[in-house]
């Protein structure tokens, strides 16, 4: 039998709103030191979310990735409210400039930034890649902010020393592709210094390995945010 889905149309903010098989889904722009950066942002459609999530991405993805992947609306269907930015000079954020060169640490002010203007309160991060420049300073200098840390194979990670990563104490998933040549284990070598962390090490997939396996990073991901309820 064919599911009928009604889609309604109607501006929220800055950005268009929808509703879709109990998920309201939204995207916008905020503004952080004086720039416009892009989101989008899925949750329950009825309720008040349990958590809020919000998630960066690599060099060659933007927030587009989390939409096509599912993971917004596998997380708002979960009762999460998941927002993903698109990174300065990415995405539909092109015209943003980046507050660091790529591969180093950014100022740890620019996520706070981002967390206040789109209302996160205790977010869950959720960090692959390239994101690592953005969170890992924020982690350092704000880990209060953050209700846990979703790092996966960050760039950035030896920028850090063994006690620094040790004075953290926010929970964390340390997730990698036992593929990733470049920055799996090079990433967890220096991650697993952090205090209270698991691993979630998935087997057969790569760099991006959220993409090489999404059931099984959905699966981890859920079943470690329900750790944290």
């Amino acid at each position: 039998m064919e599911k009928k889905v009604i889609i309604n149309y109607s501006m929220l903010e800055s950005g268009l709103l929808y509703t879709m098989s109990g998920v309201r889904q939204s995207e916008g722009t905020i503004e952080v030191d004086g720039q416009a950066l892009f989101y989008r942002q899925a949750e329950p459609d009825v309720g008040k979310p349990a958590l809020s999530v919000l998630l960066l991405h690599g060099i060659r993805f933007s927030s587009e990735t989390w939409q096509t992947l599912k993971t917004l609306s596998i997380l708002a269907e979960a009762g999460y409210r998941a927002v993903a930015i698109d990174l300065p000079g990415l995405g539909n954020s092109k015209e943003a400039t980046a507050p660091a060169p790529i591969g180093q640490p950014a100022p740890g002010s620019f996520l706070k930034v981002v967390l206040e203007a789109l209302k996160l309160d205790s977010a869950v991060l959720i960090s692959p890649s390239l994101s690592g420049m953005y969170s890992l300073p924020f982690l350092m200098q704000h880990g209060e902010m953050v209700k846990a840390y979703v790092p996966v194979a960050p760039i950035c990670t030896d920028k850090f020393t063994a006690e620094q990563y040790a004075a953290v104490q926010t929970p964390t998933l340390i997730v990698y592709g036992d593929q990733d040549a470049q920055l799996g284990e090079l990433s967890l070598n220096n991650l697993k210094n952090l205090a209270n962390h698991r691993v979630m090490m998935m087997k057969g997939a790569g760099h991006p390995c959220y993409l090489d396996k999404p059931e099984e990073w959905h699966q981890g991901l859920l079943d470690f945010l329900k750790t944290l309820a």
